[in-house]
């Protein structure tokens, strides 16, 4: 009826005509403005803050500083962090103060006035020193900071945040009985997010003690948790409102600015304070995704047997640990990817740095990780002289084998042979590359992806069911809307179930949470999953009691009530039918008695069969997988090192398309963004630790011209075993291998490996005339 029916969104109409409300937009009567008083120092000391000139600015009310918050530690997995410094700053553009004003014009004026006087320390930029540096100490106290014990091992008098060990079989033996050995090194800048709405957050400390935030974030139980652990406080007072978010891709995953903005309110005498950054200030203060300096060792047979990996990595999580942590983690743990290889070894160190700080990104670890498998994959087929199909084809998992850290892989996660195969007929793999004229070439490459959600084991969803009495349906949960489109695909599900029109069917897009369902958080492409699955339960709660008020209108036993079509009915007679509407109250008899009452569905689902991971990095952490191939033909301009995307194949294993205009839509958006990532998206710091391009003319971003107008999207649908209606996520994996394949094509094309993304035409220039500059002669 709807499941597998490409419906519109949900959220479209207010969308399109401009009625959808966003934080930035509210206003509330007597509130007040926030502006950042920002570092201008990366590392430093603060030794005074003068507010005096900024405190008599008119429309002033008050000027917070550090020293005023210091007994506040915020942080998701480490506590390290500070709502404005006050002994020390960590990168430039770190709030030290916050003005408040009944203007934000005055506010921003103001703020121009506050004097700080540093006292500069070393500074440290490159994330590989971060890790060996002892004499310059990021964060002094990190051994005294509390943290997620069992999950994140900090290591104190170093910059060292969080070390993760992942260790199969034995890694000696491994390349003892190797024939060949092949090294790699292979780093990412940090980027930015770019999400279309910059960071806001309204805050209310009411008079009976009761914190109310409205907040731009994607996860309004994780802002809860996160704020009220921060501010010392019970979570039932503190209430999160979450409207409309304009795009979050991780930026706005946990905690950031909310505890701050509370704590400004509750200094003002409650009145309500809003903070809305600017596009150049949500570059400076606000999370970035995290830089990556890596290096590879995988040890193979002549025939192509891939028998040892060996990796570490160097996240750069900038100046605090925020998600970064659990990034580098995810790193460590996806080990070899998609391949079955016996002996594995792998190290990540997520490091602090003296820029600002990362946070979760789409991919969140795996990601970063693609690129380095992947593109190492195509490096050792080119050293033995063999496909890089074939190569792939050779190592896989398949069913009954196990990814790297021990979780078994059967026919209920997808088929990524079939993903592989149908990748490579559809890009044309067989050709070689082309020479388009004597300065352009052609070239195809291919990447492998899996994604399952980096989450704890105890991660849970619930959801809320409710008839109202025109037969209509609420739905409740606790995902938020960041344009992925999960609640249209709830509203479908529900539709689906019940039997009625879609627009009989109603989903909370405005998140509350004194009243919403819970949901763990809106990240890891989890939400349809556990989302999806709350609600299938508590509409088997919500036809329970329907089923058990009409069985005694019908006489019958309630196993012989079937609901179908928006109508109950006993199996045995359906004529005799009854509307949703006639029993959403309760069933009324002629003589006024009434059976049941009104009809309202609670269920939740949490996968009870997830553990945690061991000292060896082995376990069941993945609640699902997804598999996927990606498929490009590029063209290289070997005098100017640009390269194009031409054409762009993606092949996914969803398990079940709930609507499939949405799933492409994640596909094309996917590789997009990840085409972006691959050739464009570079945050550049100065050795001082300044941010050279904190705009939108500086940092580029992939244009419409820079788009492949021929993208291929096919999706298969061998159903999930715990899907609801066997479907999985597919959010993230969408850009996870679109850099690596970028990267084969360019070698396909011009017989160069370029190691560092993103792939500038500077880089892949320089790759050229490095490694084949007779490309360049006769220029």
């Amino acid at each position: 009826m709807y499941i597998g029916k490409s419906i519109y969104r949900v959220d479209s109409l207010e969308k399109v005509t401009g009625r959808a409300l966003y934080v930035f937009d509210a206003e509330f009567p007597g509130m007040l403005y926030a502006k950042l008083v920002r570092s201008t120092e990366a590392h430093a000391k603060i030794k005074k803050i003068n507010i005096e000139r900024a405190r008599t600015y008119p429309s002033v009310v008050a000027v917070i500083t550090g020293e005023q918050l210091k007994e506040y530690k915020v942080g998701i997995y480490v506590a390290d962090r500070n709502m404005l410094a006050w002994d020390k700053v960590r990168f430039i553009g770190e709030p030290v103060a916050a003005v408040i004003a009944e203007t934000e014009e005055a506010a921003e004026r103001a703020a121009e006035l506050v004097d700080v006087d540093y006292e500069p320390l070393p500074v440290i930029t490159d994330p590989e020193r971060a890790f060996e540096e002892r004499a310059v100490l990021i964060h002094e106290n990190l051994g005294k900071y509390d943290y997620y014990r069992g999950y994140i091992n900090p290591i104190p008098n170093t910059n060292i945040a969080n070390k993760f060990v992942l260790r199969r079989g034995n890694i000696e033996d491994g390349f003892s009985k190797s024939e060949m050995v092949i090294e790699n090194n292979f780093a990412e800048d940090m980027m930015n997010h770019v999400y279309m709405e910059p960071m806001s957050v309204i805050a209310q400390w009411l008079p009976d003690g009761t914190l109310e935030i409205w907040t731009s974030a994607q996860s309004p139980f994780a802002v809860r948790y996160l704020t009220a652990k921060a501010l010392h406080m019970p979570e039932s007072k503190i209430i999160v409102h979450v409207p409309y978010v304009g795009g979050g891709f991780g930026g706005k995953a946990g905690v950031n600015f909310e505890p701050l903005v509370a704590m400004l309110s509750k200094m003002v005498g409650g009145r309500p304070v809003k903070l809305a950054l600017s596009r150049y200030e949500n570059f400076l203060a606000a999370p970035s995704k995290v830089g990556v300096k890596a290096w590879v060792k995988t040890g193979v047979t002549k025939d192509g047997k891939i028998i040892a990996w060996q990796a570490r990595y160097i996240v750069d999580s900038g100046g605090y640990a925020d998600y970064a942590v659990n990034v580098g983690r995810t790193m460590g743990y996806i080990g070899a990817g998609v391949y079955d290889i016996p002996n594995i070894y792998v190290e990540s160190y997520t490091v602090y740095t003296n820029k600002p700080y990362a946070t979760a990104f789409r991919g969140f670890g795996i990601l970063e990780a693609h690129w380095v498998i992947e593109r190492q994959i195509d490096i050792i087929a080119h050293k033995l002289g063999m496909d890089p199909f074939e190569l792939r084809l050779k190592n896989i998992v398949r069913p009954g084998s196990s990814l790297s850290m021990g979780q078994r892989v059967d026919k209920g996660n997808g088929d990524l042979e079939q993903c592989l195969k149908m990748a490579k007929d559809l890009i044309g793999w067989g050709e070689l590359g082309e020479k388009v004229d004597d300065y352009t070439y052609r070239g195809k490459g291919l990447a492998l992806s899996i994604k399952g959600p980096s989450v704890p084991a105890n991660n849970a969803a619930q959801a809320f069911v409710r008839l109202n009495e025109d037969g209509t349906i609420d739905v409740s949960v606790g995902t938020t809307e960041i344009g992925q489109g999960t609640l249209t695909s709830i509203v479908q599900i529900v539709a689906e179930e019940f039997g009625v029109p879609i627009d009989r069917v109603r989903i909370d897009t405005f998140k509350d949470t004194s009243k919403s369902a819970y949901t763990w958080q809106t990240v890891g492409s989890r939400s349809l999953f556990y989302d999806g699955n709350a609600v299938l339960a508590a509409i088997a709660d919500a036809k329970d009691q329907i089923r058990k008020i009409a069985a005694r209108v019908f006489n019958v036993e309630p196993s012989d009530i079937e609901i179908r079509n928006g109508k109950v009915f006993a199996r045995n007679n359906p004529g005799s039918a009854l509307d949703l509407k006639d029993i959403a109250m309760g069933y009324t008899l002629p003589n006024g008695n009434t059976i049941g009452g009104p009809i309202m569905g609670r269920g939740y689902f949490i996968r009870s069969d997830l553990t945690i991971l061991n000292e060896n990095g082995q376990g069941n952490p993945f609640p699902f997988v997804t598999f996927g191939a990606h498929a490009v033909e590029v063209e290289v301009d070997v005098l100017t090192g640009r390269v194009k995307v031409l054409r762009y194949v993606a092949v996914f294993d969803v398990g079940k398309a709930i609507n499939p205009e949405l799933v492409k839509g994640q596909m094309i958006g996917g590789a997009i963004m990840g085409i972006s990532y691959a050739l464009y998206e570079s945050l550049k710091f100065d050795e001082g630790g300044a941010l050279l391009n904190p705009n939108l003319i500086d940092y580029k971003v992939i244009r419409s011209d820079n788009i492949p107008s021929d993208i291929i999207t096919i999706i298969l649908e061998n159903p999930d075993t715990y899907g609801p209606y066997g479907a999985r996520g597919i959010g993230e994996n969408a850009m996870l291998g679109v850099a690596a394949a970028i990267g084969n094509a360019i070698y396909n094309a011009v017989g160069v490996e370029v190691h560092e993304l993103p792939m500038t035409p500077e880089r892949v220039w320089r790759a050229i005339k490095e490694q084949r500059p007779e490309l360049l002669e006769g220029w």
